[in-house]
């Protein structure tokens, strides 16, 4: 079965409706830390009666009888409730991190905490890897620790509606204010695959925010005081608080797109084609529907459009645990296409939000032909952005026929077509979105417009006479007009990377960039999207996953360690969705 198309895939209402799967770069990590052997301590706690102090979380392992080893120094703050935002621009949060090289000594930890509070104003060098903040989700917070003081646990039904103790609202790496750069980690195999370091660094202030919640509950009532039990442990996730920041990232970084994507829809071609139909997959499938559907009821969001999503989603899963008993795909088992019939049928019967749960639910059974691939969603930027100039100006124009008929259509000199304009905040230097009638600025607008701009390259070379198109060499046009490089370039690897470009008007009346940072999250392994606006959203990342202090029970219900690979009920991967109350643990 061929992979989806580019035109199919590549549609921002498409992308917004993404989710995660095995390939995401959480589940990634929790098989490879387990796969090869990573140990996990924490190093330090000394965290006083008013809730300030220091921690360090280490994971390490052996290489050639040396210990490799990445700290997480955690500072915990007392601030004031007026103090606390979700905003960027926050100077002043509950907790701030960095995910350090190696084990810190006590002058290191000194440093940190110097500059680590301050964040963008304080000073950071290359063995920082990763930093970040948060603040606490106060109502699920305050509610935890009450309930532990006193020796009970907390109220189910509250862990479910907010998933997290604590929310970052920054995760910051790849040379951001002096840290590392990704090339000082890209080198190392732990850290080859994208964010890597981040997701580590994400997984460890979970376990940081259970441990300071039991901490300030034993401060409060030393003699009644008790820890969360193990199930109440992994229900809790982090959250996160993600704006227009990241948005850029995967128009700017089309490789690494392209990788992405490939290896999502090569992994569900493979389903469809060859997946295993014995009886355990297909009840495993049916397992992780039902499963799923009980996330999706317990999955919330305060926007009306993305909580009618969820409504329908609910009942396209309900549709799918009938139909599964049904004799419907049974016929197919036969003749090798079970599981393409159920894409299909889905295809047919589901909304956008469906189809892309329904990729995500073909997937889980079949990690034995699909995990490999997560290990190879990296790319070398560098060496692919050069500029073939010895195309001539008809295989150019071929390119974009082919390619970005999608953006040709459009008028950009009317204003829906060009209603926003990106530009960098000079006060945070991060990406914003401005309305171009209303708002100053846009003349300072970004190139992130690569609809337009193609479009406006397919014009210039539609200029050129007719007859001379087969002898003008693209290296010719652009010594004249190199306004346009960058548009060639674009073309050029979409040429050769189908999946690198998103076929949609990104400045359009029509954008909705919330889709652009769903996409993006959900590669990351993020779940329970919940938009705030058009340029806002609250996740969760790792809820219902294993603790660090539980790496080495993943590692006993290790069947296979070739090649990563990870079976349907590995502890490493058997965590992203809740539980039936009817299971019994694994």
């Amino acid at each position: 079965i061929e992979l989806r198309s580019p035109d199919v895939v590549m549609r921002l209402a498409r992308l917004g409706a993404f989710h995660q799967t095995r390939l995401s770069f959480m589940r990634y990590q929790l098989r490879y830390l387990k796969n090869e052997r990573w140990h996990y301590k924490r190093e330090r706690w000394s965290i006083d009666k008013n809730g300030e102090g220091v921690a360090v979380y280490r994971v390490a392992k052996k290489v050639d009888g040396l210990e490799k080893a990445y700290s997480l120094v955690c500072f915990a703050h007392n601030i004031e409730a007026s103090q606390r935002s979700d905003r960027v621009i926050a100077n002043t949060w509950d907790a701030t991190f960095v995910l350090y090289d190696g084990v810190p000594s006590e002058a290191e930890i000194a440093r940190l905490a110097r500059n680590a509070p301050k964040q963008e104003a304080g000073r950071f060098l290359a063995s920082d890897l990763v930093f970040s903040r948060a603040n606490k989700s106060v109502r699920l917070f305050e509610h935890v620790l009450e309930r532990l003081a006193v020796g009970r646990q907390p109220c189910q039904d509250m862990l479910a509606s907010v998933g997290y103790l604590m929310r970052t609202t920054a995760v910051y790496g790849n040379g951001k204010f002096g840290i590392a750069e990704r090339a000082h980690l890209q080198e190392r195999k732990e850290m080859r695959n994208a964010f890597q370091a981040e997701m580590l660094t994400v997984w460890l202030i979970r376990a940081f925010s259970i441990d300071y919640v039991e901490q300030m509950a034993r401060i409060a009532a030393p003699t009644t005081a008790v820890a969360l039990e193990r199930e109440k442990r992994r229900a809790l996730g982090i959250g996160n608080a993600t704006g227009l920041g990241m948005a850029p990232f995967l128009v700017n970084h089309p490789l690494l797109l392209h990788k992405w994507i490939l290896a999502r829809e090569t992994a569900l071609a493979r389903v469809r084609s060859y997946g295993d139909t014995t009886l355990k997959s297909r009840q495993l499938f049916l397992e992780q529907t039902q499963r799923a559907h009980k996330a999706c009821s317990e999955w919330h969001s305060i926007d009306k459009r993305q909580e009618a999503k969820i409504r329908k989603l609910c009942e396209e899963l309900n549709l799918l645990e009938a139909k599964l008993h049904s004799d419907y795909f049974k016929a197919r088992l036969a003749d090798g296409g079970y599981w393409d019939s159920i894409f299909r049928w889905g295809e047919e019967h589901f909304s956008l939000e469906g189809q892309e749960m329904l990729v995500t639910l073909l997937l889980e059974p079949q990690g034995e032909i699909v995990d490999d691939l997560a290990a190879s969603m990296y790319e070398d930027e560098e060496t692919a952005m050069v500029i073939d100039g010895s195309i001539n100006l008809a295989e150019m124009l071929a390119l974009i026929h082919k390619n970005y008929a999608w953006c040709l259509h459009q008028n950009y000199d009317k204003l829906a077509a060009a209603k926003y304009f990106w530009y960098v905040s000079e006060e945070k230097l991060e990406p914003r979105l401005g309305v171009r009638s209303d708002e100053l600025g846009a003349n300072l607008e970004q190139p992130l417009a690569i609809g337009r701009d193609v479009c406006s390259l397919y014009l210039a070379l539609c200029e050129v006479p007719k007859d001379a198109l087969n002898d003008t060499l693209l290296a010719e046009f652009l010594l004249l007009h190199p306004q346009h490089r960058h548009s060639a370039r674009r073309v050029q690897l979409t040429a050769q990377r189908p999946y690198a470009e998103i076929r949609d008007n990104l400045i359009g009346s029509d954008l909705y960039p919330v889709d652009i940072l769903r996409c993006k999250l959900s590669f990351f392994g993020a779940t329970l999207f919940d938009p705030r606006s058009d340029r806002w959203l609250r996740i969760n990342m790792y809820q219902y996953a294993p603790l660090p202090d539980e790496l080495e029970e993943m590692r006993a219900t290790t069947l296979d360690t070739s090649m990563l690979a990870a079976t349907a009920v590995d502890a490493a991967d058997d965590w992203i969705y809740p539980k039936l109350r009817c299971q019994s643990a694994r």
